[in-house]
């Protein structure tokens, strides 16, 4: 069977893998008791976050709720950082928590490795993309983002009021990540939808959840045939070359890996820029000291990732277990709010306040335990450029309208529309 005929076979393997997955019921509308309903799909909870996660604790060990088929929010850091790290007893295979469970015999490689993996085979999949993340490797994107991060600003100078959510914050990842798959930059507006739709989208009727997978794919494989037709240095040739076991990857690895990529690498980033945006937009004395003092501005960086952290990935339960006075049953969710975790005063010193120079910062914006973010170097690279251009370009700037913020549903947490007014 040639490379060719491996990949159109993928799809229709894909298909009837979605079809032995369970879909629950979509449970959707106003929280009655964030510690026994919670729902991080509703607006509420993308607005008032940080004071949810605050209260939490304080009510009850471990949040539960019955939507989704059942879930589980520990706020904790010690109780996020020990779920992340037992692997025996929570399974990656599925990272987004929603109406749909995947088959159990998606493990241990799951649908985008190596994020959905469990082990053994996470730590081979992981090592695979270690190279194309380097520190060094990363240093070779610093010019040509710093130069993109000006042109955006070319772009919108001479206006009062700017979205620095969608004409600057998201157009630097989707840059980053498109030229390093060797993606079609004009293929933006793509990436964006496929980003709302895997992250956002997890609540829509089920014929769309089901179809939402398909475009994706579909766009997937097409650059795919486009890399074998013709192969050129980045990463998605690198991983059709790449070989694992002594054998080329399953296209199913290829697929997935570059969904992650895709996925990941653009909405973390720009909702990290957009939120630092945002606080420095409402903090004039933030903004004073990293203009006057330029070297404050790699703590600060380090600050926001703490304070404003992203990311909240999901496991599922293997097996019933009893966990921080909890009971879970096989095949509940569990979310880990890595932001929640950053903000728990047992871990950090004025958790509650955002210092642009603290000096022990020990965070978890990328995770924890063996799924670690493996584009941390990129993205804290694309956060720093992006806020020292703009500091450097736009150094004030207010909210245009506090109302007008929008925050992303789901597990991204971001800011997704942020009317800025330059001054």
């Amino acid at each position: 069977m040639t490379v060719d005929d491996r990949f159109a076979e993928f799809r229709e393997q894909q298909a009837e893998r979605e079809d032995l997955g369970t879909w629950n019921e979509i449970v959707t509308g106003p929280v009655s008791d964030w510690a026994t309903d919670f729902s991080h799909t509703e607006p509420e909870y993308a607005q008032r976050a940080i004071e949810i996660w605050a209260d939490l604790p304080e009510r009850c060990p471990i949040a539960r709720t019955e939507r989704f088929g059942g879930a589980w929010l520990p706020t904790r850091y010690e109780d996020v950082q020990a779920i992340a790290y037992d692997t025996e007893h929570f399974s990656s295979r599925a990272i987004i928590a929603g109406n749909y469970r995947p088959p159990l015999d998606i493990a241990p490689v799951g649908g985008e490795p190596p994020i959905s993996s469990d082990p053994p085979f996470h730590h081979d999949a992981r090592k695979l993309l270690l190279p194309a993340f380097t520190k060094a490797n990363v240093a070779k994107q610093a010019v040509t983002t710093e130069a993109f991060c000006h042109s955006l600003i070319d772009g919108f100078a001479g206006r009062d009021v700017v979205d620095a959510a969608t004409e600057y914050g998201m157009h630097i990842p989707i840059r980053v990540i498109a030229d390093m798959l060797g993606f079609p930059a004009e293929d933006s507006d793509r990436f964006k939808h496929f980003v709302e739709d895997a992250l956002e989208g997890i609540n829509t009727p089920l014929e769309e959840r089901e179809a939402q997978p398909d475009q994706l794919f579909d766009y997937l494989l097409a650059q795919i045939q486009d890399h074998l037709d013709n192969p050129r240095e980045d990463l998605t040739t690198y991983l059709l070359n790449a070989e694992l076991y002594g054998q080329k990857l399953e296209p199913q690895h290829v697929a997935g890996t570059m969904a992650l990529l895709l996925i990941a690498g653009i909405d973390t980033t720009w909702s990290a820029i957009g939120a630092s945006l945002w606080h420095l937009a409402q903090h004039p004395e933030d903004r004073r000291r990293m203009v006057e003092e330029p070297a404050v501005r790699a703590t600060a960086v380090e600050e926001f990732l703490r304070a404003y952290a992203p990311v909240t990935m999901a496991r599922l339960v293997k097996e019933d277990i009893a966990f921080g006075g909890v009971e879970m049953k096989a095949e509940d969710w569990v979310l880990l709010p890595f932001p929640a975790a950053n903000r728990d005063p047992e871990r950090f010193e004025r958790a509650d306040e955002v210092l642009i120079d603290r000096e022990v910062n020990r965070h978890a914006a990328f995770g924890l335990g063996i799924h670690r973010c493996v584009g941390s170097h990129l993205a804290r690279m694309e956060l720093r450029i992006a806020l020292d251009v703009w500091m450097d370009r736009i150094p004030d700037f207010e909210l245009a309208d506090p109302a007008a913020v929008r925050w992303s549903t789901g597990q991204i947490r971001g800011p997704r529309s942020l009317p800025l007014r330059l001054r």
